[in-house]
C-alpha cells in the first residue's frame, strides 16, 4: 500500500524536522464518543473488534471528530492469547477475563501457535478497511500487547490489584514463564508482521503491566523479549513505539529496546525523560489522563506547559500519558488536541 501523503506522524516518529507537533491518544476510538456507544448499543464489544467493518468504522470516529493525526485500529491486546487457545470474555463493569487461565506446566504447553493472517484475519482486514477509508488523510497505527503483559493476563485470568498468580510464577518456576514468555513473543512477532503486511504503518507494544515489577525483573522478563520482537519486525518507514506503562524509573532500558518512539506515562516530567533518551529515540505523551476533567482553560495551560517542557518537535508525538477516559467530554479531547495544533509549532 501507499504511505501516506500526511507525514506529520512518521516524521516526528523518526525525528524528522516537522512543521508543528502532531497528535493523537491512547484509547482514542472508544466511550467518551458519543458515535461509539451509539455503535455500542447494537454490538457486544468482541462483535465489534471481530467484524471489521463495525472495527473500521470506530477506528475512523477520532479522526473524523476530534481531528487527531494518526489512527489507531480498533482491537484489543488480547486477542493473541485468544487465538493461542483461551477463552474470552468481557464482563460489562469488569472488563477482560480468562475464565481458565494458566495454572499448569501443561496449560502452557497446550497453547498453539498462531498463524496471524488466518486466525486474526479480522484485524488484517479491519486493516485493509481502515487504510482504504482514511484514503491517506493520516497514518494507520497497528498494535500488540507487549510479552509480559499478555503473560500476566494470561496467568492472572484478569486485572488484579496484588498480581499474586503471576509472582508467584516469576518466583516459583521462572523457568516455566520464560517458556510462555517465548510462545507470546513468537506470536506477537507473527502479528506485528501480517499487521504491517495489511497496512499497517507503525506499530506500538503496550506493556501495561511492566511497573508492577522490580527493575530486575523487568530486565529479565520483559526487556529480552521486547528487544527481541522489535529487531524481528523492524521495516523501513514503519517505526516501532514502546509503552511500558510505569516503567519510567527505568528510561536508559526503555532505550535499550532499540524502539523508535518511547511512550512516557505521566510520572515522569517531560524534561528528565529527554534529558535521559538525549536523542536516541523520539517520544511520546504524556499528559495525566485526568487532567481532561479540568475546565477547558485549565486543559490550554497545562498542555502548553507540557510542550514548552519537551522544547521541541524534533522527535516528539503529543499524546496523554495513558488512555483517554470513559467520561471524558469531547470537547475536552478536541481541546487537547486543538492547542497542541495551534502551539506546537516548530518555535514555541
Amino acid at each position: 500500500m501507499k504511505q501516506s501523503t500526511n507525514h506529520l506522524f512518521i516524521d516526528a516518529c523518526f525525528c524528522k524536522p516537522v512543521k508543528r507537533t502532531p497528535v493523537w491518544m491512547m484509547r482514542q476510538a472508544g466511550r467518551y464518543l458519543p458515535a461509539y456507544r451509539a455503535v455500542r448499543k447494537k454490538y457486544d464489544f468482541i462483535t465489534m473488534y471481530k467484524t471489521p467493518e463495525v472495527a473500521t468504522e470506530v477506528t475512523l470516529q477520532p479522526v473524523d471528530i476530534v481531528g487527531v493525526d494518526a489512527a489507531i485500529i480498533f482491537s484489543d491486546i488480547l486477542v493473541i492469547p485468544e487465538a493461542m487457545g483461551m477463552h474470552l470474555e468481557f464482563v460489562e463493569g469488569t472488563g477482560p477475563r480468562f475464565p481458565n487461565p494458566l495454572k499448569s506446566e501443561r496449560d502452557v504447553q497446550a497453547l498453539r501457535a498462531i498463524e496471524a493472517r488466518e486466525d486474526l484475519f479480522f484485524v488484517m482486514e479491519t486493516l485493509r478497511l481502515s487504510r482504504r477509508e482514511l484514503a491517506n488523510r493520516v497514518p494507520l497505527i497497528g498494535f500488540s500487547g507487549a510479552p509480559w503483559t499478555l503473560a500476566t493476563y494470561m496467568v492472572e485470568g484478569g486485572g488484579s490489584k496484588t498480581f499474586k498468580a503471576i509472582k508467584t510464577l516469576r518466583f516459583a518456576r521462572p523457568d516455566l514463564l520464560h517458556q510462555l514468555l517465548t510462545k507470546v513473543t513468537d506470536a506477537v512477532i507473527d502479528y506485528c508482521t501480517a499487521q504491517m503486511d495489511a497496512g499497517a504503518q507503525a506499530i506500538q507494544l503496550f506493556d501495561s503491566w511492566a511497573g508492577i515489577l522490580e527493575e530486575r525483573g523487568f530486565e529479565e522478563f520483559v526487556l529480552p523479549y521486547v528487544k527481541r520482537i522489535i529487531e524481528a519486525i523492524r521495516r523501513s518507514g514503519v517505526p516501532i513505539i514502546y509503552f511500558a506503562k510505569g516503567g519510567m524509573l527505568w528510561m536508559e532500558k526503555l532505550v535499550e529496546t532499540r524502539a523508535d518512539v518511547i511512550g512516557l506515562d505521566w510520572t515522569i516530567a517531560p524534561d528528565k525523560a529527554r534529558a535521559l533518551v538525549n536523542g536516541r529515540a523520539a517520544l511520546q505523551g504524556n499528559l495525566d489522563p485526568t487532567a481532561l476533567y479540568a475546565p477547558p482553560d485549565v486543559i490550554r495551560r497545562l498542555v502548553r506547559e507540557m510542550l514548552e517542557q519537551f522544547g521541541s518537535d524534533v522527535g516528539y508525538i503529543a499524546n496523554l500519558g495513558h488512555g483517554i477516559l470513559p467520561d471524558i467530554p469531547v470537547e475536552h479531547a478536541r481541546t487537547f488536541v486543538d492547542v497542541v495544533k495551534e502551539v506546537g509549532r516548530a518555535t514555541l
